[in-house]
């Protein structure tokens, strides 16, 4: 992507979502004084037309005053207006009325009651700035509804599937548009950042299938998998094709859910929402601080708590700001920075308080990697002067936890804490395979001339479903395969 493509998003982030006074810098590119200069004064006539919400909706949703083209105006149908009694009925995405969306909206006003609720007190933090950087790229402002299907607008959500943040991003697809994860940091957890990456991700969803409907069940499922649809069944009808069997029932609801979403947000009046505490913006100054601060040290010196600080920068993931960088600008605050400029030994709060590890005989950093669950470049960054491939006894090695920690701690749940859902998939395969259907009751094929290769997102009952083979045989012959794990992509499966 070229400069100019990003900075209309990059100038927005000068600024919170609440102020003109602070500032926001990207890492990688930083407009010029006279870019800066253009942006102040088109970004007054940004705030003045951002500042009346929608009346009786959800604060960022698309309004009279935020329509403009090239983007398209979407209408509920009259007669769907009147019967449901709609005060706003127009969208920037396309919203429609079926059984599917009523069945939601059926949800989020009944037992999904207090979800939508929560959902909704969390948008006046941050759908005001989600909205605004979509609208800054080009993009819909009520894709904030998928933001809020996602995660319900929070930055720490997090999938069995292990996507994070508010919107939802998976490891790969993060890293793809832009967001550094690593030990330290997951900039998925940063609301600014990751809104940035989805709207270059939905930009390039909604450019390859030229439908808001696909695009958003792309986003979902896979721009793959929502190729192979349209492929299969002839069509760019998101509607006729979730009628087929080919997407999963989560993708199927997906586009529904969103609509419904959005129509409630609209309308919270219609729907008896009319006590919603919205939460406020978040008022926020900037402090630079030196790579690898002890942010126990820092919360000290400005005399806040240590998860305070945590609650302003979500995408610090550890107790430190990442070493490898110079400085680490930390949102703090209204009123905090003061305590930090009046603070004069900044050098002190950098981390040395590591727990150690001391092998009892020759080691490798690789051995401590697989041992403590950390990558062998933290480790190296962190021992020097220590050989990575040959350890002596006794050598002390730092480790990346601080030494009055415990490793159960919350901070560290998302290396230790096994998922319950994946620890339930893998007993229930085991039990599948070891059943007495899948030891005797199948058919072993002795000389194999068919063979089928595994595709991403197959199970062994797809596999039998594409095949025509009973799972059992297939289960039976395969076992040198099967005994051992579950089928991967590229896995080659003997099926005649």
């Amino acid at each position: 992507m070229n400069k100019m493509a990003v900075l209309p998003i990059v100038l927005t982030l000068l600024f919170s979502a609440c102020s003109t006074k602070k500032s926001y810098k990207n890492k990688t590119y930083n407009p010029s004084v006279a870019e800066q200069a253009e942006f102040y004064r088109v970004q007054e006539q940004l705030i003045e037309k951002d500042l009346p919400n929608c009346k009786g909706c959800i604060h960022g949703s698309a309004h009279e005053q935020t329509f403009s083209a090239p983007l398209n105006i979407y209408h509920l149908e009259p007669s769907v207006v009147a019967e449901l009694g709609l005060q706003n009925s127009k969208f920037d995405i396309p919203v429609t009325w079926n059984k599917h969306v009523a069945m939601w909206v059926k949800f989020f006003t009944g037992k999904g009651r207090n979800h939508f609720i929560n959902y909704t007190q969390r948008a006046g933090r941050y759908a005001p700035v989600l909205s605004k950087i979509m609208a800054d790229n080009g993009l819909p402002r009520d894709l904030i509804y998928l933001a809020m299907a996602e995660s319900g607008f929070q930055n720490h959500a997090r999938s069995w599937a292990k996507a994070v943040g508010p919107w939802q991003f998976m490891p790969y697809t993060g890293k793809k548009f832009g967001l550094n994860i690593d030990w330290y940091v997951d900039e998925r957890r940063d609301p600014l950042k990751a809104s940035i990456a989805a709207a270059n991700y939905l930009k390039t969803l909604y450019n390859l299938f030229g439908s808001w409907e696909l695009a958003t069940a792309g986003y979902n499922a896979g721009e793959g998998k929502i190729g192979r649809a349209i492929r299969m069944y002839h069509t760019k009808d998101f509607w006729e094709i979730s009628q087929g069997r080919y997407l999963r029932p989560e993708t199927k609801n997906y586009v529904p859910k969103i609509m419904a979403l959005a129509i409630i947000g609209k309308n919270l009046n219609v729907f008896g929402f009319n006590q919603i505490n919205f939460e406020k913006c978040l008022d926020y100054e900037e402090i630079m601080v030196k790579g690898n601060a002890d942010l126990y040290e820092v919360s000290e010196v400005l005399e806040l708590d240590f998860e305070e600080v945590k609650r302003y920068n979500p995408e610090i993931v550890r107790w430190q700001t990442p070493p490898y960088m110079d400085t680490y600008p930390l949102r703090v605050p209204v009123g905090a920075k003061e305590a930090w400029d009046d603070f004069k030994d900044k050098d002190s709060v950098v981390s040395d308080s590591y727990k150690t590890y001391v092998p009892s005989k020759r080691s490798s950093f690789q051995h401590i990697s697989k041992k403590f669950k950390v990558p062998v470049e933290v480790l190296s960054s962190l021992n020097p002067d220590l050989s990575e491939h040959d350890l002596s006894p006794r050598t002390i090695v730092y480790l990346p936890f601080r030494e009055d920690h415990s490793l159960n701690a919350s901070m560290y749940s998302d290396i230790y804490e096994k998922s319950s859902r994946k620890s339930s998939r893998r007993r229930d395969y085991s039990r599948s395979i070891s059943s007495v259907r899948g030891q005797r009751g199948g058919k072993y094929i002795k000389h194999p001339s068919v063979f089928y290769t595994v595709r991403k997102g197959d199970t062994l009952w797809r596999v039998a479903q594409r095949t025509g083979v009973p799972m059992s045989t297939i289960i039976r012959t395969n076992r040198h395969i099967i005994k051992r794990r579950m089928i991967l992509p590229g896995d080659r499966l003997a099926i005649r």
